[in-house]
């Protein structure tokens, strides 16, 4: 068995109540809390009023979209003197927070640790204790060691990334998640997915990253189908312990290709994260099915296919999920006059390092013509 290691928070905490209940333990972890959020501050009214409640100083702080460089330098100048910062929300919130506690002791640039557009330095000094309460069923960023960033000088979003940023304690609440709007919740719900998928049939799989996804893959597909017909606490739960599963996952086993596109659509084009990937997943599959055929891939479309009860399930996912109202990638924002400059960028991606087959800059062409 080839060596791994595996990179988890201290500490988590999952199920329905934990988030309230977890406010002693939070507010233990300094007196004074930079507390990002996302763009409605209404939810996180309970967090702050909680903490000062016990005697914690909080500064609020809104994430009202996926963090930009820009963001990230005022928010760090905010944190100066936290001593803990905690994030409430989708992934968005939850990187900026990362970063934020990441930056907050450092007094170099954050383009000193920037991968790709910055030095990709590690961190000098270790960040602060950070706490992560994700509110959407996703990215499983409060489980993972990086943030990611949007740099609109170079078009890209890239990473910042150290051991050291994982939480110090992430608190997974599935009723944070309840009534969660149909759209968010199926774009979200497919990044969850892509994040269960890509680490199992990744080149760095591992026995503890496919404990998690093997279990997670088909469960994922049945929840997320359910929650597109009616609210169902059950699916709730199911998809955020997917989503938990695939955080875990990724940290350890690393992604693929689909994130190696995303990652440059989304700075190309500004469009949701969870849109684009699950956009891309079906011609990713497609593409790694042809150029790395493997009994895990054959496993993965099974699972579709018993999903969608359909003998093509990649060709069935596709339909359904255009069909529930998932935009394509045209409709994302990106004209086919970028695929060649998106290809050509995506292969230099960290994510494009573990997928299962070498795609050359034409594969990855092909991916987004099928994908628009």
């Amino acid at each position: 068995m080839t060596p791994f290691a595996i990179a988890q928070p201290p500490r988590i905490r999952f199920g329905r109540g934990e988030a309230r209940a977890a406010l002693p333990e939070i507010a233990a972890l300094g007196q004074s809390a930079f507390v990002v959020h996302g763009r409605d501050a209404g939810r996180a009214e309970w967090l702050v009023a909680g903490l000062r409640g016990r005697g914690v100083a909080v500064t609020p702080h809104p994430c009202p979209q996926e963090p930009t460089l820009p963001m990230l330098e005022a928010a760090v100048t905010l944190a100066r003197q936290a001593g803990v910062v905690i994030a409430l929300g989708g992934g968005a919130a939850i990187d900026l927070g990362k970063a934020v506690a990441a930056l907050a002791p450092a007094p170099e640039s954050a383009l000193d640790h920037l991968e790709l557009v910055g030095l990709g330095l590690p961190l000098q000094r270790a960040p602060l204790p950070f706490v992560a309460i994700p509110t959407t069923a996703g990215t499983g960023a409060e489980v993972t060691k990086n943030a990611v960033i949007d740099v609109p000088a170079h078009r890209r979003k890239v990473s910042l990334r150290d051991d050291r940023m994982t939480a110090r304690l992430a608190v997974v609440d599935p009723s944070l998640t309840d009534r969660c709007p149909k759209g968010v919740t199926l774009a979200s719900g497919l990044d969850a997915i892509v994040q269960v998928i890509e680490p199992y049939v990744s080149s760095r799989a591992n026995p503890y990253a496919d404990a998690l996804c093997r279990a997670a893959i088909p469960m994922g597909l049945a929840a997320l189908r359910r929650l597109m017909v009616a609210e169902d606490p059950e699916a709730r739960d199911t998809m955020v312990w997917v989503s938990l599963s695939g955080g875990l996952a990724l940290a350890n086993a690393g992604l693929g290709a689909v994130h190696g596109l995303a990652g440059v659509i989304g700075g190309t084009t500004g469009a949701a994260h969870g849109a684009i990937c699950g956009a891309l997943l079906p011609h990713v599959l497609r593409a790694n099915a042809v150029r790395a055929p493997s009994a895990r891939m054959a496993e993965v479309t099974g699972w579709i296919g018993t999903a969608f009860g359909a003998a093509d399930g990649i060709s069935a996912l596709e339909a359904w999920m255009h069909d529930e109202g998932l935009p394509r990638i045209s409709a994302l924002g990106l004209g086919s006059t970028h695929h060649a400059a998106v290809a050509e960028a995506a292969r230099g991606a960290s994510s494009m390092r573990a997928n299962p087959a070498d795609l050359s800059v034409a594969e990855l062409m092909a991916i987004l013509d099928a994908a628009g």
